[in-house]
């Protein structure tokens, strides 16, 4: 075994990675929406394209921000499916771990990949639109922590320390 393999050896799906990687994503994405979209209302899925300014734009931002719920249910009941076909997870506390792990590393790549595409690529929707515009960047900056400390405490449970 090369020490290439051995690095990975935590990462392999035996640990539930993927089903734990797309109930993270659809989690992170529920709690994006539920949270930020509706509860505090920040933003909405296109509200820096089309602010909230009209009903038609509400209805658009509203309907977008319905796929966008959408796709994240599917991740999740995908996720569940998959952990459901492999058995569950394991009663050690050791896959149990690395399925919350895997869970962490799925949020944590939702943030991630929303805050530089939705947030700084195309520029769609940002964190914390209630603000002023020059505080946007430091919410966005936040979000995107926030992804990172998630990922690297789910990477650590995923290898086991």
């Amino acid at each position: 075994m090369t020490a290439f393999t051995r690095s990975w050896q935590g990462l392999r799906p035996r640990h539930g990675l993927l089903p734990g990687l797309l109930i993270g994503l659809g989690l992170g994405g529920f709690f994006d929406g539920i949270v930020l979209h509706q509860l505090l209302q920040w933003h909405h899925m296109l509200s820096s394209w089309y602010p909230i300014t009209s009903l038609d734009a509400l209805e658009l931002n509203t309907r977008w921000d319905g796929y966008f719920h959408s796709a994240t249910y599917v991740f999740v009941v995908l996720g569940v499916f998959l952990l459901w076909r492999r058995g569950g997870p394991r009663r050690d506390f050791r896959d149990g771990r690395a399925l919350a792990g895997a869970v962490l590393l799925g949020w944590a790549a939702f943030n991630l990949v929303e805050g530089v595409i939705d947030h700084q690529i195309l520029g769609v929707h940002h964190v914390n639109e209630t603000v002023p515009r020059a505080a946007w960047a430091w919410w966005d900056a936040g979000f995107l922590a926030w992804g990172a400390a998630m990922g690297v405490a789910g990477g650590l449970l995923v290898r086991g320390r």
